[in-house]
């Protein structure tokens, strides 16, 4: 089968069509013929530590591999059809059209192996296989830190940082969801896409300076690398709000410790779990209308360095996805 492989760190220059040996599911596991899969944040991270949070570096290396990828196959997010199952698996069968996360990578190929309990569920009904791949990584996210961290309550005000990038299209989609009044932070060419997803509010980053505008907000979201730093958004917090730091780095981790043992103003890090529970979630209100698809830019699997390349610059609009086969 032909697959995206990469043997060294780098650039996206690394990352070369093969022939590879087709995998095959073990009893508990399902074979996918992947259709559609995505560049998050993780491949770019897992191919040349791009947008890997301050502190993390070695911890990266250790997860990926010292000195060259454990695994040659990049690709997290995807969508496809089943067409073989193994002897033991009950939830899923041939010619059922799925979506999901792979938490060890391999979607970048015609075919990956996945056990049937792993983060994989039916895909919705009413969504290309291209946009289902857009959605896996970015909206758990999204719903980790807004439903199960901050749980989110109706009519609170939320700021999210980073609104228009594959987890913010989805947190602002779901702050709404939730009853939030929302402000999106942007750039100036994607102010009108955030406003057009639901946020209230929109602050151009390149224009204002949300910190000393004199709002304040129950939620402060941040899904910008880099642009973690509590101290410098403390002022915009409620006195009992919650700075959520969703690309934060060991700082953050740091000052998660802290705050938790004072009064008032709170951090909250980590990472979202994979959860079959919260795409079937995701998956009723996609089929609902209630939450949509964001696309930037689509490649084709041979063009995948080139959509790596794209998203490195940290610009993207909502997903890069990369298309594997017809559907």
């Amino acid at each position: 089968m032909k697959a995206i492989v990469y043997t060294e760190y780098g650039p996206a220059d690394v990352l070369h069509l093969e022939e590879v040996e087709k995998p095959t599911p073990k009893d508990n596991e399902v074979l996918i013929k992947v259709h559609a899969t995505s560049v998050t944040a993780g491949d770019c991270n897992a191919r040349g530590f791009v947008f890997v949070p301050p502190g993390f570096g070695f911890m990266a290396r250790l997860m990926f591999g010292l000195r060259k990828p454990k695994q040659p196959i990049l690709g997290v997010e995807l969508s496809g059809e089943i067409v073989e199952v193994g002897k033991d698996v009950r939830l899923f069968k041939q010619g059922d059209q799925v979506f999901g996360v792979s938490n060890k990578y391999g979607a970048y190929a015609e075919y990956i192996c996945m056990a049937e309990d792993a983060s994989l569920v039916v895909k919705p009904r009413n969504l290309t296989c291209a946009e289902a791949a857009s959605i896996p990584f970015g909206a758990t996210t999204a719903l980790y830190f807004l439903r199960d961290m901050a749980k989110l309550q109706p009519g609170q005000k939320v700021l999210i940082i980073g609104a228009s990038g594959c987890t913010g299209v989805y947190a602002v989609q779901l702050a709404k969801y939730y009853g939030a009044e929302v402000t999106g932070v942007c750039s100036t060419r994607n102010l009108e896409m955030v406003r057009s997803i639901g946020a209230d509010h929109v602050i151009d980053y390149t224009k204002e300076d949300f910190t000393q505008n004199g709002q304040t907000y129950d939620v402060i979201l941040s899904m910008v690398p880099g642009n973690t730093s509590f101290a410098r958004h403390k002022p915009s917090l409620k006195p009992n709000g919650l700075y959520l730091a969703g690309a934060g780095g060991l700082d953050a981790f740091a000052q998660m410790a802290w705050t938790g043992l004072t009064g008032g103003k709170k951090v909250i890090a980590g990472m979202a779990p994979d959860r079959a529970e919260d795409l079937v979630f995701l998956k009723e209100l996609l089929e609902a209308g209630k939450l949509k698809p964001v696309i930037d830019r689509c490649y084709p699997l041979e063009q995948t360095a080139e959509a790596h390349r794209y998203a490195d610059t940290g610009h993207k609009r909502g997903s890069v996805v990369i298309t594997v086969a017809q559907e």
